[in-house]
């Protein structure tokens, strides 16, 4: 358990404390289940009237709302950031590994930086590089050559194929899979002929990826994820495909081979992208979205149907069967109404 002053956490946040700075916290919790020694934040108003009834140690709100808030208040600029950063330092995550299990398997030239850690069973290949503290966690194989940046943890059962670079400050969850072979095929008189996949994954600094994820090596040039990404559970990135710097990726996603994807911007769970189109800076898409094309102007951009009762979708499903028809008939009226005004 970690134990935090509320100085600590107005200089963790830089934020304004009106309160006590000796009394001490042990963890966050919703607004609506903290008690003593908690602390929680408000970062929508319309739950502001529940401060007055809040048990927290510590609420960590803006400047307009602090009138509202009793006990301890922390005023800061954002309390959702705030609260992350509270998190993390209050976070009693244990790392996927310490030191280096006598199971694993490290080949004689591999260079490991200072204080790297290395869990049972993880097998490292011939040539790869860990950066300092890296660690590595249980079952996880790392091909040959890869490289690893400093910082960087990986959980159990994590596959890093041979050559694949992986920054610094990164965090892979349990599962997920990079380098793989792209789909890449040829087709001769029914027969596949597969192409392999010579190029390499790139990943940047402060990248996150979930578990169960896979991104696939290039064909010819390399799979690109610069600083800055977060990928969900669940996604499939496929070969080339470029994610710009800061995007934000959910959970269920799939990337066709040669997209490029610009800076800043979210996919909801679940999106479909076609490959060989670009998509812009700035740009959110809403869960459920089919991409089939290129998108050149930031926004918010959406394309799934919501949930109906299923009396009332079986009507949209047969009339969106009819739009041809509709539409014939619509031309028809149009045309005979400029008829009949020429007339």
């Amino acid at each position: 358990m970690v134990t935090l002053s509320l100085a600590d956490l107005a200089t963790i946040t830089g934020g304004t404390l009106y309160g006590d700075g000796n009394t001490t916290v042990t963890m966050v919790a919703p607004m609506d289940k903290a008690q003593q020694g908690h602390v929680t934040f408000l970062s929508n108003p319309k739950y502001a009237k529940h401060l007055a009834e809040c048990q927290a140690t510590l609420v960590m709100v803006k400047e307009a709302q602090r009138d509202h808030a009793k006990g301890n208040v922390l005023v800061v600029e954002d309390p959702y950031v705030a609260f992350a950063r509270v998190a993390q330092a209050l976070d009693t995550t244990p790392l996927p590994a310490s030191e280096i299990a006598p199971s694993a398997v490290v080949a004689a030239d591999v260079k490991l930086g200072s204080n790297v850690s290395i869990g049972a069973n993880a097998v490292i290949e011939s040539g790869v590089e860990l950066g300092d503290n890296a660690v590595i966690g249980a079952g996880c194989f790392i091909g040959k050559n890869a490289k690893i940046g400093a910082n960087t943890k990986l959980w159990s059962n994590v596959s890093i194929y041979h050559d694949v670079e992986l920054g610094c400050d990164c965090l892979l969850q349990a599962n997920s899979v990079i380098g793989s072979d792209g789909f890449g095929y040829a087709n001769e008189k029914g027969e596949w002929i597969k192409i392999p996949q010579l190029g390499s994954v790139r990943i940047g600094d402060r990248v996150e990826i979930g578990s169960c994820t896979t991104v696939d090596r290039g064909a010819l040039d390399d799979t690109i994820i610069e600083d800055n990404v977060i990928l969900d559970n669940q996604l499939q990135i496929a070969h080339n495909v470029h994610i710009g710097y800061g995007t934000a990726i959910a959970g269920g996603t799939i990337i066709a081979g040669s997209t490029k994807i610009g800076k800043y911007c979210i996919i909801g769970g679940g999106t479909v992208i076609n490959g060989h189109i670009e998509i812009t800076d700035g740009v959110t898409i809403t869960g459920m979205g089919m991409v089939m094309r290129g998108i050149e102007e930031k926004g918010m951009y959406s394309s799934g149907i919501p949930l109906q009762p299923n009396k009332e979708w079986r009507k949209t499903a047969a009339r969106v069967h009819r739009i041809d028809e509709m539409n014939k008939r619509l031309k028809a009226v149009e045309k005979q109404l400029e008829n009949s005004s020429d007339a």
